[in-house]
């Protein structure tokens, strides 16, 4: 089979989406070595491929960054399949094209922008937004990460559920409690970590719900907060809009200025380490399509304490401290609880790892290529 895959998010390897679809195209030729494959990138695009991967180069028209987006996906991506020959595209994020020649498989990693209005904020988001929710039922077959996203489809779009699938997400071989002496050195020191530290590494935006992240630490910095700082990783927001929020004003007025850190973004060859330091991950996020970076804690040995939301409910089992996500004060308590007692740490740590050990991206791509085989046409 003649398979293509839209590659734009290669551009973009430490968004989540990004992973999602390097580990595909790395482990897709692995788990069908029959097939060919292709991935269409942006012609100026000059950045590694996996093995048994062709290069399908595509020029890009002179427009802004948000409409050359919307040209590669709605116009090039097909007449690129057209003029490869392609058996099966398939479209690794939520943006399918209206029309297609071959039939078109999308992986829709959540609702976020039909469920939170702030990010369809603009006019391009609006008409971004009703473009790809036109487009999805036309599509032959709709991926999900969980089932909590896979119900939030289903109940968007009135689908017949045969038609929707949900293939969890794997976890690279690079997020392993085992020490890297030179690696976990390097990053110590290239972040300036604490000896310990309770670590958040995601976005900024609405639904990351950095507000409560912090609240914890109002609650929490007298027990814990001198031998157990926040550190705060990923890119900063220049400062907080309707769609972001920057932690640093906050922690200020807040007073707990002293017991969080902020250290910027972090490469992804660094993230393992900054894991295996942490004596405790904090995630308060109030929606996901799955939770990658939980998974990642669990798979570096670092007991979770999370927000109670479906998608991270279905996703660690009894392996994390799981609290609703407007529960502050409780949330505190668990992750007091987790840095003091030994017994229940040691156990999320075991348990963790344990189920962690489940997520692989060699069943996430096999899965894939059982349902990129049986799409037809709609």
């Amino acid at each position: 089979m003649r398979l293509l895959i839209s590659g734009w998010f290669l551009q973009h390897p430490a968004t989540g989406t990004g992973q999602y679809a390097w580990e595909i195209l790395r482990h897709l030729p692995q788990a069908r070595p029959s097939w060919t494959v292709g991935v269409a990138v942006p012609e100026g695009w000059a950045g590694p491929l996996p093995e048994g991967v062709e290069p399908v180069r595509i020029r890009l028209p002179r427009l802004p960054s948000d409409f050359q987006k919307l040209w590669f996906e709605q116009i090039a991506l097909p007449g690129a399949a057209a003029r490869w020959r392609a058996e099966r595209l398939f479209v690794p994020y939520w943006a399918p094209p209206l029309r297609a020649p071959a039939p078109t498989i999308v992986t829709v990693h959540d609702l976020i922008p039909l469920r939170f209005p702030e990010y369809r904020a603009t006019f391009a988001a609006r008409l971004y937004t009703a473009l790809v929710t036109a487009a999805t039922p036309g599509a032959a077959h709709i991926l999900t990460d969980s089932e909590a996203s896979r119900r939030d489809l289903l109940q968007r779009f009135r689908l017949p559920p045969e038609r929707v699938t949900a293939v969890p997400l794997g976890v690279s071989e690079r997020f392993t409690p085992r020490p890297d002496p030179v690696g976990d050195a390097r990053a110590r020191n290239r972040y300036d970590l604490p000896p310990a530290y309770v670590l958040y590494l995601g976005g900024f935006d609405r639904r990351k719900n950095i507000e409560t992240l912090l609240a914890v630490y109002t609650w929490a910095q007298d027990a814990i907060g001198e031998n157990f700082p926040l550190v705060i990783a990923g890119r900063l927001p220049e400062g907080s809009s309707r769609l972001f929020v920057d932690p640093r004003p906050l922690a200020r007025a807040w007073g707990i200025e002293a017991v969080v850190r902020t250290i910027g973004p972090v490469a992804e060859e660094d993230k393992p380490a900054l894991y295996r330091g942490a004596s405790a991950f904090l995630y308060p996020s109030r929606y996901e399509g799955f939770g990658l970076p939980v998974l990642e804690a669990m798979a570096c040995g670092v007991p979770v304490v999370a927000s109670e939301i479906p998608a991270l409910v279905e996703l660690v089992g009894d392996a994390a401290y799981l609290i609703p996500p407007e529960d502050a004060r409780g949330m505190a308590g668990a992750l007091i609880a987790v840095l003091v007692d030994s017994t229940l740490g040691q156990t999320l740590r075991e348990r963790g790892l344990r189920r962690a050990a489940a997520f692989t991206w060699v069943a996430c791509a096999r899965r894939t290529a059982e349902i990129l085989e049986g799409a037809g046409p709609v």
